[in-house]
């Protein structure tokens, strides 16, 4: 499987994508059907039996379709391609990013969480720290069940101290950190860049589901990170 067939792979992206959209596992006949792969539902049922044994997706016990795994992101994250913003976006983060100070930076997150639906962290420096969206956080279907709910409040009531825990660590530049590699939790994806401002160094980023739209949202922190740097 580390050198899976582009059927497989088609059939793998095509899960993410659809799961990335919905929020619900994902069923062989809509990969079938919804997306003309050409292939008989029996084939892709095969194919997806397959990639569930390789540990790409796995069955929720409460549906007879498939999710994807961390694995099955991070072989996705490694194909995916530069996705450019519209002029309407990037004037309107040129805008808010005029100052460069704490203030256009807290406008940016929230303009952020808006375009995104996901949280957003700015460190603008290691012990000052801003966040914002984090009713886009909660209001996220696969963090809907109780037990979830109290993980990912306990992830918020712990931002400041895990990104402290990491800022030194963490490399400059834009990142994605998914499922066991993100430091704020397993169960959720980081795309974030740390950068370097004059003599001060800071750290921003989105935090949701893994079920996040990593197109758009890489491309959005890139951007930013592109502007702080110019």
């Amino acid at each position: 499987m580390l050198n899976m067939e582009k059927r497989q792979e088609q059939i793998l992206f095509t899960i993410i994508k659809e799961h990335i959209k919905t929020g619900q596992p994902v069923g062989s006949e809509a990969v079938a059907n919804k997306y003309k792969l050409d292939v008989s539902s029996a084939t892709v049922r095969n194919e997806m039996a397959d990639l569930e044994e390789a540990g790409f997706i796995a069955q929720p016990h409460t549906s007879a379709g498939r999710i994807p795994t961390d694995r099955a992101y991070k072989r996705y994250l490694e194909s995916l391609k530069e996705k450019k913003l519209t002029a309407a976006e990037q004037k309107t983060i040129d805008e808010l990013l005029a100052d460069r100070d704490e203030g256009s930076f807290k406008q940016t997150a929230k303009a952020l969480a808006a375009v995104s639906g996901s949280a957003v962290f700015w460190a603008f420096y290691r012990n000052n720290l801003y966040y914002t969206g984090i009713a886009n956080l909660l209001s996220q279907p696969e963090f809907s069940q109780t037990e979830l709910i109290y993980d990912i409040s306990a992830i918020i009531d712990r931002v400041d101290e895990i990104i402290g825990e990491i800022f030194d660590r963490v490399e400059f530049g834009p990142q994605v950190m998914v499922g066991e590699d993100n430091p704020f939790s397993p169960i959720c994806a980081t795309v974030m860049s740390k950068y370097r401002l004059g003599d001060r160094t800071g750290l921003f980023g989105l935090l949701g589901p893994m079920r996040m739209d990593y197109e758009k949202n890489l491309a959005l922190i890139r951007f930013i990170d592109s502007k702080l740097r110019s």
